[in-house]
């Protein structure tokens, strides 16, 4: 068996910007054609663009897995012209107004945060759920090591995350033997949404300190061990979340 996902079609939300683009062009790298969605059209176009760079075929798509019909008509699109053997759910959100404090926490942040990362993720999962069954393809779940441990003044984001990881196993069982289902919880990896974190030497030593590896991830590191999860590698793995995280959560 080899890392080789060529004549399959990956679908990645949130696959324009930091991990997740990384992971589009992990997968195009392997061989797949590759859809990256995100609600930014230009966004979307540049990815396609360095997919297609590759050699592979991609399909312009914008997408907020908040919207529940975009997300079926949407999945329904993609399956009629390419088809569906890969979805990574990688959208997701962690906005000002659902930091803090419990009480500081708003409802609005907290309902937008469980709206996008974990039932986006689910409506996803749903949508394409006919295709991957008729590929016997695979489900990737970008969860956190905030699925695996608690995070202070990260309320609604730990929820959440921790969600995916009981879906994970939830649909693992569910669809078993025809889908497998997987999880992935990153750490700290330097990307946009951490700028602010990696810029303050404080903040950003202790993170480092308390990472066995001392450092902050390329997303890059990421995407490799998505690719092996979607691969035949991975053939026996199902209901798994593999944490790619420089070892914090060891301790």
């Amino acid at each position: 068996m080899e890392l080789d996902l060529t004549g399959r079609t990956a679908v990645v939300t949130g696959g324009t910007r930091g991990i997740g683009r990384a992971i589009s062009l992990g997968f195009a790298d392997a061989g797949a054609d590759v859809v990256p969605l995100s609600r930014t059209e230009s966004d979307v176009e540049a990815v396609a663009e360095a997919v297609r760079e590759r050699g592979v075929e991609s399909r312009i798509e914008t997408l907020d897995v908040a919207d529940r019909e975009a997300v079926a008509s949407t999945f329904d699109r993609i399956a009629d012209d390419l088809g569906v053997d890969v979805v990574v759910n990688n959208a997701g959100i962690n906005p000002e107004d659902a930091l803090g404090t419990p009480e500081a926490v708003s409802d609005e942040g907290y309902d937008q945060v469980l709206d996008v990362n974990l039932g986006g993720a689910f409506a996803c999962a749903r949508a394409a759920e006919s295709s991957l069954k008729e590929s016997g393809g695979t489900l990737l779940n970008v969860a956190s090591v905030g699925g695996l441990v608690g995070l202070p003044r990260q309320h609604p984001y730990v929820a959440s995350k921790h969600g995916l990881v009981g879906l994970t196993k939830s649909l693992a069982l569910d669809w078993a033997p025809d889908v497998r289902v997987n999880c992935l919880a990153p750490g700290y990896v330097a990307t946009e949404l951490t700028t602010d974190l990696r810029e303050n030497e404080e903040l950003r030593r202790s993170i480092e300190e308390r990472t066995p590896l001392d450092r902050f991830a390329d997303p890059d590191e990421v995407a490799g061990p998505a690719v092996f999860l979607a691969s035949d590698l991975a053939s026996y793995a199902t209901g798994a979340t593999l944490a790619v995280d420089g070892g914090w959560t060891a301790r």
